[in-house]
């Protein structure tokens, strides 16, 4: 009779089991006895050729170096000779996460047949640690890790969602971009729900199944922060009716924030606005930006604010992200053109989900030049150049994105203020801004011979302006507004008198108290 038959006839199951527990067997709760016998016998037989082994180990103590091809080497300072040398394993390095440099002990083998190096048969320290310390914290780090993500499947999760073309979505959590710890939704969810791309959605999720990357949406709870039923009726954007701005943002916060104090007076801006923020290089316009953003979510924190960095430095994405509280979505310009494209779209899509429930959105993006530059180089050729290189068809999505800028008749709105840049060098940037060049109804103009001056803000107050800027300024801004750009029209010297409109604005408290001196005695400045 063989071994394993002789230990499942004279053990019970619950006896082999314990032994199978003792011996470090796993996975054996499926096992039927006749299996489990076996594989306590085969253990067994290992162990007892490695009991043989361990006669002739001997201590040993040095220092690991670890080979590019995954195994190493322990060597001390009493080892004359390469051969005398300790093979470490691949496996014991990979068990114990060692590194070149680690200090090891445990018990050594010598070489068998064939073999030229003496081995580690067991490594029971690792820099003056226990392996078997080593080993549980690992085993409680595991427990712990293992809680949490089960507590994962506990509590409602929140995304944005992104459809494929395929017709099954992801809910996208940092950054709008596509990431490691996305939910996938299925087709059945996106049809019965109505959903679109750009909702946020908020729903409890369940565990992969063999074979799946990513967690999935259990079930949709909450559409845009209302119950997923309520949002299955909701209007199309491109069918809301668009009409001119005629709700004022007033940015003015503080007497020594002067560009929005400016702004208020000379190019206001409304709800719904399609602004052209114009700059060269170096002139101010990310310090605007912060300014801007700052200055909205301190006076409407109800509006919803999204900032877009496309093509921007690493640095300047950092800097936005501390000084502004608001969603930073960006691309960095080490990263290729179609995330460039893919956060533009995300943004654009999610301020329009946001619109069809009424709510008010404002986008500032830096920059639209660069987004065109970016879908130049992924837009398939369409035949045609035009001067610099810029292929027609590359302007398609910018202006897609710039001209969903509108206020909404009954309610909602989407206010987009974006950068193009000039005077760069570049004849490609300058055949953008041309053709962006009047589809905007607000235009602010930073000019470099200002910020050279040292003049700042060094918005040039004649060039910027607002269309139908009568729907937001009263009679006595509008009468300020004229008048001041009547004398900046006939002056030769425009800058000079420009330094002299901001320092006298700098000078009084706020705008109203200024629009109050300017109204009632006809001051020279």
């Amino acid at each position: 009779m063989k071994p394993e038959d002789t230990l499942a006839a004279n053990a019970t199951i619950e006896d082999l089991r314990r032994q199978a527990k003792e011996l470090g067997l796993k996975n054996i709760s499926r096992l039927k006895k006749k299996e489990l016998a076996f594989a306590i016998t085969d253990a067994q037989k290992r162990y007892a050729k490695l009991k043989d082994r361990i006669h002739d180990a001997y201590e040993l103590k040095g220092t690991l170096q670890v080979l590019p091809e995954g195994f190493g080497f322990l060597k001390n300072d009493k080892m004359t000779s390469p051969q005398e040398y300790v093979y470490v394993s691949a496996s014991q390095i990979q068990r114990f996460k060692l590194n070149t440099g680690d200090i090891l002990s445990g018990k050594v083998r010598p070489p068998k047949e064939d073999e030229k190096y003496n081995a580690m048969l067991f490594l029971e320290n690792v820099n003056g640690i226990a392996t078997a310390d080593i080993l549980k914290e690992e085993e409680r780090k595991m427990q712990n890790h293992n809680a949490k993500d089960m507590q994962r499947y506990e509590v409602s999760h929140v995304g944005i969602l992104d459809i494929m073309p395929d017709g099954f979505g992801f809910l996208r959590k940092e950054n709008y971009l596509p990431g490691e710890d996305d939910i996938y939704v299925s087709p059945h969810q996106i049809k019965r729900y109505r959903l679109r791309r750009g909702d946020e959605i908020t729903g409890k999720i369940r565990i992969p199944n063999e074979n799946e990357r990513f967690d999935a949406l259990l079930f949709v709870d909450r559409v845009n922060g209302k119950p997923a039923a309520e949002m299955q009726n909701r209007p199309v954007f491109e069918r809301l009716i668009p009409v001119f701005p005629n709700e004022k943002l007033v940015l003015e916060t503080s007497k020594d924030v002067l560009s929005t104090r400016i702004m208020d007076i000379f190019c206001p801006i409304g709800k719904g606005q399609r602004g052209m923020i114009v700059a060269a290089p170096k002139v101010g316009k990310t310090i605007l930006l912060k300014e801007l953003a700052n200055a909205i979510e301190k006076n409407y924190p109800d509006i919803h604010l999204i900032v877009l960095l496309v093509d921007e430095r690493p640095e300047e994405v950092t800097d936005i992200i501390h000084s502004v509280k608001a969603d930073v979505v960006y691309s960095t310009f080490d990263q290729p053109p179609a995330n460039h494209i893919k956060a533009s779209e995300m943004v654009l899509e999610r301020a329009k989900r946001l619109v069809e429930i009424g709510r008010d959105v404002v986008i500032l993006m830096d920059s639209l030049t660069r987004f065109a530059r970016a879908n130049n180089l992924v837009v398939p050729p369409s035949g045609r150049t035009l001067s610099g290189g810029l292929d027609p068809e590359a302007l398609y999505l910018p202006k897609k994105f710039f001209g969903a800028a509108r206020n909404i008749s009954g309610g909602g709105s989407l206010t987009i203020l974006a950068t193009a840049l000039v005077e760069t060098g570049s004849r490609m940037d300058d055949v953008i801004f041309e053709e962006f060049k009047g589809t905007g109804n607000m235009e602010i103009h930073l000019e470099r011979d200002m910020a050279e001056k040292r003049i700042f803000p060094a918005i040039d107050i004649y060039r910027s302006g607002t269309r139908r800027e009568e729907l937001l300024l009263s009679q006595e801004e509008i009468s300020i507004s004229y008048r001041l750009r009547k004398l900046l029209s006939s002056t030769p010297n425009q800058y000079e008198l420009t330094e002299k409109i901001i320092n006298k604005i700098g000078s009084i408290e706020n705008n109203q108290h200024f629009i109050d001196i300017i109204t009632k005695k006809d001051s020279n400045l």
